[in-house]
Formats: structure tokens, sequence, C-alpha cells
């Protein structure tokens, strides 16, 4: 069987406040933001896949834990230096900065509760 399916294209994290979400991950993180058509969303400069920011259709609240099962890897050029960054900001860490199967790599929670793992990525 033959299909047109392609692979993952695009990543979106429903957040309870979007303006507090995207000053985290632009401030904080230090993605840049581009423009977006989308009403309620922030669409974040992410290559080479793009994470939406978007005002939650559903009540977060209500979930025990967002996005319980999910992995967001995000490559970092400097993953140390990011962690550094993210602690000194009062981001918790859920898994210190430490040598991995894939480099570098550590585990951030975001304000809405999102663990993100930061990996430097395998030497090519």
């Amino acid at each position: 069987m033959s299909t047109n399916v392609v692979g993952p294209d695009f990543l979106t994290l429903q957040v309870r406040d979007l303006e507090r979400a995207r000053r985290f991950y632009t401030e904080v993180v230090g993605f840049s933001t581009v423009e977006s058509k989308v009403p309620n969303a922030a669409v974040l400069a992410a290559a080479p896949i793009r994470i939406a920011l978007r005002q939650a259709t559903i009540d977060l609240d209500e979930v025990a834990k967002v996005g319980h099962g999910v992995v967001v890897w995000i490559k970092a050029e400097n993953p140390d230096k990011l962690h550094a960054q993210l602690t000194a900001a009062g981001v918790p860490i859920s898994k210190p900065i430490c040598d991995g199967s894939c480099g570098r790599e550590f585990i951030f929670e975001d304000p809405d509760g999102y663990l993100i793992t930061v990996y430097e990525g395998q030497p090519v």
C-alpha cells in the first residue's frame, strides 16, 4: 500500500495563557516568533519543525498532567548554556544537564507543565 504520508511537520502546545507562554518561549528560552494567520496562536521560528503556542481549546486544569506520554525534543547548539540560562531564570529543571544518548541533554518544565527535553544531537 502506498501513501503520501511524509512525517511530522508542525507541533502545537495548547497553553492556558498565550501571552505568558509566548513571553516564556521568546524571552526565557530564546526562540523568536514568525507571522501567523492562525488566531489565538504564536508560532515559534523552530527548525525543522515549527512550534505553535495556541490558546487552549480544552480546560487544561481538568487533565492530570499536560502532554503525558508525549516527549518533545528541542535541539540546542549549546545545551549547557541554555540550562544555565533557564536555571538562573528559576525555570523548573526536572532532569539536570547530563551526557545522554544524544549528547548533552536536560529536561525543563514550561509554565503550563509541559516537559521539554533539550538535547545537543549526535555529531555528524
